[in-house]
């Protein structure tokens, strides 16, 4: 059963009462509606992600290393290559947690495909990591080294 919650689609939980972070029922949206329910989905992925130790942590260090990667002399395209590097990480991170998610939802059961899907999603944030780590240090590697000499 569902009720409508400020246009909303929301399940109805045991006490009768709206579940807030139901799934939003999509169908039928179109134009402006279609972008405003798009733009409240993601806006509740983001609260959701704020739960994931994970996520908090790469986002804040998303956060703090976006500004300070001004301070560096680098090219426009450098600093954005910096920037996206760190993106990559906290949207592998964002798909890695969708899919243990949906594998949790699915059965809290031990299955070797269970395990094999979350084990690659977590190989994927490694490597998305790796590629971070590899940006960064190619781009400001040597700066890194001329401050440290100099030093």
């Amino acid at each position: 059963m569902s009720h409508s919650v400020l246009g909303k689609q929301a399940a109805l939980g045991k006490d009768g009462r709206p579940v807030t972070d139901a799934p939003i029922d999509k169908r039928g949206s179109t134009g402006i509606r279609r972008l405003l329910v798009a733009f409240s989905s993601s806006y509740s992925g983001f609260r959701c992600a704020m739960k994931h130790e994970a996520l908090l942590q790469e986002l804040i260090l998303l956060v703090v290393l976006a500004p300070a990667s001004l301070l560096f002399r680098v090219s426009t395209v450098e600093h954005l290559l910096l920037v996206l590097s760190m993106l990559v990480v906290v949207l592998v991170e964002f798909l890695n947690t969708a899919i243990e998610s949906t594998v949790d939802r699915i059965s809290l059961e031990l299955h070797p495909l269970a395990g094999q899907a979350k084990d690659l999603g977590s190989a994927a944030v490694l490597v998305s990591i790796v590629m971070w780590a590899l940006t960064w240090g190619v781009i400001l590697g040597p700066q890194a080294i001329r401050l440290i000499r100099g030093a």
